[in-house]
């Protein structure tokens, strides 16, 4: 079992009224080591808490444990009431595999779960999706059907004896389903409507599963079958479940929707969908609403979405992108919506100290402290990620030129590859010094027998090895800088080519101040054949550099 495993738990927990309830569980779940609480997502009108967190599957399963545990003391299902399906004081509490894991593994942990509640809380557990044990369970609104209320009855029947956990109702904890599948997105959007019916109306519309068909009247005509099998008319997105609902709280309508392939059908195109449908019905789409967290490529897939049909170039920043999203999805509708506090990357990366997360005078205040760290390799990652957006800067300023409209697309191009390039840069300004204490920490090992003196001999040598590529791959990416630089010396607005030239200067800065890093740190490397290939690397890289920064200079002059 390697290290690296990371999955993500999603436990929807009935109740989500009383926070001191909610926070009681969640308590639970932050006392294991090596799981993150991402976040916690009460709402009002369904009574229910969607809770988020990830880590090493060991970590993450004993966390769910721990909080199913809490969960059927906390939680009273007999006196539960709330507009979303349930069946369970932990009424559904899927696995997802994220990284270094596959489905498979993530199935395993799963029924590892579920046998341990099971047998340890006496709870009926079901398992569904990809850890199904047949393929009627797959469906969470299967096993869902009759909810808490027919549960009792639904347990005395044979054919839906629990996978895990006795056959036996329990009032107050209900029956939970524990399950894997891939990641699902929970999203609602809003009408200017009251009327569930008519919200039904636009979800049926838009679910794979669509509706049964009717003969005449869609409401009141008799059902079509075919072999005693009711028709059904498929909606307009699969791999979309979704329902209409009034939501007292916010006072109008929303069709409630999971998204369970984003791939097949991206969270934007869902919203247009419900627009369209909602506007032939005569109603209007108000805005939406996210359940939970999203991973940032939804969300900026959505964002250039809506700029290519502003015919905007889309080769900005993704700060820029992710505010086009919010604002074209009415994310803010109903509440503010904080990317830092919505999106996964974000989260994670918000829990560790960052560089890049400080303003220019913190960052320089930082560099210029006693502190060795930040120091020249991260300053070099630094002014490579600005000469870069110097480039980018001139290839979305010439998407807005007036008359070269035609040429929006190969703006939008260059500039989403500067944006990607900009943010490996960035990264890398992080990692620099990351390595940096690396080689402190190696050096503080203890020293005293011969075994100890053999692993800190190994961890300096692995620390210093770190030392010296990332300030290697802080030259190659900044290399690829001049690919963008010179289609902006050529292409770009011409009013613009001081500062392409500019751009061209940072990155040899970058590449050369780099090269120094990564030259400084060889001394401690004895394995000669590792030196030398390291070498020809950086000198190659830094030769072409100077050929480069030349050529885009003149260019440059010439337009000058």
């Amino acid at each position: 079992m390697s290290d690296n495993k990371i999955i993500e738990c999603v436990p929807n927990f009935s109740e989500g009224r009383d926070l001191s309830v909610i926070r009681k569980i969640t308590d639970e779940i932050e006392k294991v080591e090596g799981v993150t609480l991402l976040d916690v997502d009460p709402g009002k009108a369904t009574n229910r808490t969607v809770v988020t967190i990830v880590g090493h599957p060991d970590a993450v399963i004993e966390g769910a444990f721990q909080a199913i545990k809490k969960a059927m003391e906390v939680i009273d299902m007999s006196k539960h009431s709330g507009e979303h399906p349930r069946m369970g004081a932990t009424d559904v509490c899927p696995l997802i595999p994220i990284s270094g894991i596959t489905m498979e593994e993530t199935v395993e942990y799963a029924n590892k779960l579920g046998k341990r509640v099971g047998e340890e809380l006496g709870l009926p557990i079901f398992m569904y999706e990809s850890a199904a044990k047949e393929e009627k369970r797959k469906n969470l609104a299967s096993i869902r059907a009759g909810e808490y209320e027919g549960m009792e009855k639904k347990l005395q029947d044979p054919a839906w004896k629990p996978d895990y956990g006795p056959a036996k109702f329990l009032p107050q904890s209900g029956a939970t389903v524990i399950g894997a599948r891939d990641f699902l997105i929970a999203y609602n959007v809003n009408l200017n409507t009251k009327s569930t019916r008519r919200a039904n109306s636009v979800a049926f519309d838009i679910r794979e599963n669509g509706r049964v068909k009717r003969e005449g009247n869609p409401i009141t005509g008799k059902i079509v079958e075919e072999n005693g099998v009711p028709v059904r008319v498929p909606g307009a997105c699969k791999s979309v479940k979704a329902i209409g609902w009034f939501i007292e709280e916010y006072d109008l309508a929303q069709i409630s929707m999971n998204l369970t392939d984003i791939n097949v059908t991206p969270l934007h195109i869902a919203f247009e969908e419900c627009r369209k449908s909602a506007n032939n019905r005569g109603l209007r789409v108000t805005g939406s609403e996210l359940v939970g967290l999203m991973p940032l490529k939804v969300i900026t897939d959505a964002g250039k979405f809506f700029l290519e049909k502003q015919g905007r170039s889309t080769g900005v920043s993704d700060e820029e992108i992710i505010h086009i999203a919010v604002k074209s999805l009415g994310l803010d509708e109903l509440a503010p919506f904080d990317p830092r506090k919505k999106i996964i990357e974000y989260v994670m990366k918000d829990k560790a100290e960052s560089l890049i997360t400080m303003n220019l005078r913190e960052f320089a205040n930082e560099t210029a402290s006693e502190s060795a760290a930040p120091g020249g390799g991260s300053i070099s990652a630094y002014c490579g990620a600005l000469g870069i957006s110097l480039g980018t800067m001139v290839s979305n300023l010439s998407a807005n030129k007036r008359g070269w409209d035609e040429r929006v697309p190969y703006f939008a191009e260059v500039g989403e590859k500067g944006q990607a390039l900009k943010d490996k840069l960035l990264d890398l300004v992080d990692k620099d010094t990351d390595a940096f204490n690396q080689i402190m920490d190696a050096i503080k090992m203890p020293k005293s027998s011969d075994e100890e003196k053999a692993n800190r001999k190994a961890a300096l040598v692995a620390a210093t090895k770190n030392a010296i590529e990332i300030p290697l791959t802080v030259m190659k990416t900044a290399f690829e800088n001049y690919h963008v630089l010179r289609e902006m010396a050529n292409e770009g607005n011409p009013a613009s080519a001081s500062d392409v030239g500019v751009g061209a200067l940072c990155t040899h800065t970058a590449i050369e101040g780099a090269f120094l890093n990564v030259k400084i740190n060889l001394p401690g490397i004895s394995d000669k054949d590792y030196v030398k290939d390291i070498m020809d690397q950086a000198r190659r890289v830094s030769d072409a550099s100077v050929k480069e920064r030349d050529e885009i200079l003149a260019i440059v002059e010439s337009k000058i």
